[in-house]
């Protein structure tokens, strides 16, 4: 990855709508270079999707958020247990852990019944030997993540 490419993933954070024309007048390329660009960025695992974010605290659009130890089988092959746990829109982050659980897959869902869902997809996932999770009652610290600049 060059400079180029940490400008279109920045400008894709900030916004993952953006056109491509606009976009390449951000970062100086033109639309094509650009498609191009975030074609093979995709295809390289740098962008593993877009996710729609809802605004939260108004009224019936509060999230539901809970967090999932996964345990899995064998911790140095289980990368299809991560391909999944990628696809699942709801997951707003998933890292690896050193310790006793292997990964915290933390969630944001509309309902309790989709966090309940997702919850059964990824304990039958192949590779997934046990799952712990936890729901979030409230947020006292919520501070926008830090991007690189």
């Amino acid at each position: 990855m060059d400079t180029i490419d940490e400008k279109i993933i920045s400008e894709l954070v900030r916004n993952a709508r953006i056109s491509h024309a606009e976009l390449g007048h951000r970062v100086s390329l033109s639309r094509n270079a650009v498609r191009q660009r975030v074609e093979r960025l995709e295809r390289q695992g740098h962008i593993a999707g877009y996710t729609l974010a809802r605004p939260t605290g108004t009224a019936g659009e509060d999230l539901v958020c809970a967090h999932v130890l996964v345990y899995r089988q064998d911790r140095m092959r289980g990368g299809e247990v991560l391909a999944a746990i990628k696809r699942i829109p709801e997951v707003v982050s998933c890292d690896v852990l050193s310790g006793e659980f292997d990964l915290l897959v933390s969630l944001e869902a509309h309902s309790l019944e989709r966090v309940r869902g997702i919850w059964e997809d990824m304990a039958q996932m192949p590779g997934v030997r046990d799952t712990v999770t936890a729901l979030t009652l409230s947020r006292i610290v919520n501070r926008p993540r830090r991007t690189a600049t």
